[in-house]
C-alpha cells in the first residue's frame, strides 16, 4: 500500500483543499475504474465534446496520472491532453473500453478506504481518520456508488479527465 500513499500524499499536495468526497471518488476510480461513466458510447462522445468546448483555465496538471497502486489505471486530464495535441477520439475509445472491459472490486475499494484512513492518522493530512471512515461507511450503506467531486473541489479545481487502463491508450 505504500504506492497507495504516495498517490494519495500528491493529491493532497496538488489539491489542498480537497475534501474526503473528493479522497473516495479518487479510490473508487482506483478501485473500480470508470464502469460507472458510460450509458452508450454516443452520450459519452457527445459528453466529452461538451466538456472539451467548455473547458476553460485549470490547474497544471499531468496529463497521465495513475491512480491505482497497481499502475493500471489513470486519470487522463483533458487539459494537457489536448495541449499535447493528442487525438480525443483515442481518449473516447479508450474511456468506453475502460468501462466496458475493466472490473475491479469493492473489496479493493474498502481496502483502499481502511488503508488511507490508517494512514490519515500518520500523516498531517486535513482529512482524518474518522472523516475517512465514517464517509466510506455511510458509501458502504449505499453499495459504494460513484460520486461527484466535492464543490469545493470542482470550483477550484475544474477536474476534467476521463479514467482510463492504461494499457487502452498509447499516451506518449
Amino acid at each position: 500500500m505504500n504506492i497507495l500513499y504516495q498517490i494519495l500524499t500528491s493529491h493532497l499536495t496538488r489539491y489542498p483543499a480537497i475534501q474526503v468526497q473528493d479522497i473516495y471518488k479518487l479510490l473508487h476510480q482506483a478501485a473500480l475504474g470508470s464502469e460507472h461513466a458510460v450509458l452508450d458510447p454516443e452520450t459519452a462522445r457527445r459528453y466529452l465534446q461538451r466538456e472539451l468546448v467548455e473547458l476553460g483555465a485549470g490547474l497544471c496538471e499531468p496529463l497521465l496520472d495513475t491512480i491505482s497502486p497497481d499502475g493500471q489505471l489513470a486519470r487522463i486530464h483533458l487539459r494537457p491532453y489536448v495541449q499535447a495535441g493528442k487525438e480525443t477520439e483515442a481518449l473516447l475509445k479508450a474511456f468506453i473500453r475502460t468501462a466496458n472491459e475493466w472490473r475491479g472490486s469493492v473489496e479493493t475499494l474498502r481496502a483502499y478506504g481502511q488503508a488511507a484512513a490508517q494512514r490519515s492518522e500518520l500523516e498531517s493530512w486535513p482529512i482524518r481518520r474518522a472523516e475517512i471512515e465514517t464517509f466510506f461507511a455511510k458509501m458502504e450503506e449505499k453499495s459504494f456508488p460513484a460520486v461527484h467531486h466535492s464543490d469545493i473541489y470542482a470550483d477550484l479545481y475544474h477536474p476534467a479527465y476521463r479514467v482510463v487502463a492504461k494499457r487502452f491508450l498509447e499516451v506518449v
